[in-house]
């Protein structure tokens, strides 16, 4: 008996390693529905203080468009009342790592809305929320991508804090990216000494290049590390127009077989 009790407990641990996230993808069009009442899904979930209904701030999943789900935090008759949505569990962060979302303001009456990203202990302890950095604002319908560092810490949930200035104030949170330990960072040092830089054209549709000799291959890696694209410029352009909303990995062979590693936000 004793055995199998210890025999289960081991299974129990490695379960429980198993489920810890070592990044985050989530652009939440995998959910299987949405609207009130959609929250908890898929290990993300929420936290509102606000016991009466009536008056209590929502988080939902939103599908206007059938397909681009998003996440609505919608105030309701709750202003300057914070409310979270809480991610699954990840791996204890060592630093290195970054977190970025897009957001923006639906609508709603006059008035704006925020939200801070933070880590917190446990998915039900708000009260140990940490920020990881100033709230961002959202004023209007323009969509905003923010990236942000997230250093070491024995923390493992991501909690979304999100406050509005009034009533009725409706607000997206989307592409939720975390990228996985030791990741691919941006070196601008490396760019300069070779002569290659790069930018995403106006549609976002692909990398416009600006370099004396053409690289001899390029790579491109979700923030999950699997292989999203490869091949060469065609007219100093990079095709990625069939990439998703979210942040990216590169590996750019020089035309010198150098090896230079950058990222980019498709948007």
């Amino acid at each position: 008996m004793t055995l199998r009790l210890l025999i289960g407990g081991l299974m129990l641990t490695a379960f429980g390693m198993n489920a810890q996230m070592n990044s985050i993808n989530e652009n939440f069009d995998s959910f299987a529905n949405a609207g009130d009442g959609s929250l908890p899904q898929n290990g993300w979930t929420t936290q509102i203080s606000v016991t009466d209904a009536s008056v209590a701030p929502r988080l939902s999943v939103e599908a206007p468009g059938a397909a681009d789900k998003y996440i609505q935090a919608y105030s309701l008759f709750s202003p300057n009342t914070p409310f979270y949505l809480v991610s699954p569990q990840i791996a204890a962060p060592t630093g290195g790592q970054t977190l970025s979302i897009t957001t923006l303001r639906i609508g709603g009456a006059p008035g704006s809305g925020s939200v801070e990203m933070g880590l917190v202990v446990s998915p039900t302890d708000m009260s140990t929320f940490t920020s990881l950095g100033s709230p961002v604002p959202m004023t209007n319908g323009t969509a905003v991508v923010t990236t942000i560092n997230v250093p070491a810490s024995a923390y493992q949930y991501i909690a979304f804090k999100f406050s509005a200035t009034a009533n009725h104030q409706a607000l997206r949170l989307d592409n939720v990216v975390l990228t996985p330990a030791g990741s691919l960072g941006v070196n601008d040092t490396s760019k300069s000494a070779e002569n290659i830089k790069f930018t995403t054209t106006s549609d976002d549709t692909a990398l416009q290049f600006i370099s004396k000799k053409d690289p001899k291959n390029i790579q491109i890696y979700s923030a999950a590390g699997q292989k999203a694209a490869e091949g060469k410029l065609n007219g100093q352009r990079f095709d990625i127009s069939a990439l998703h909303t979210g942040v990216y990995f590169m590996n750019i062979e020089t035309a010198e077989g150098k090896l230079i590693q950058s990222k980019f936000i498709k948007k």
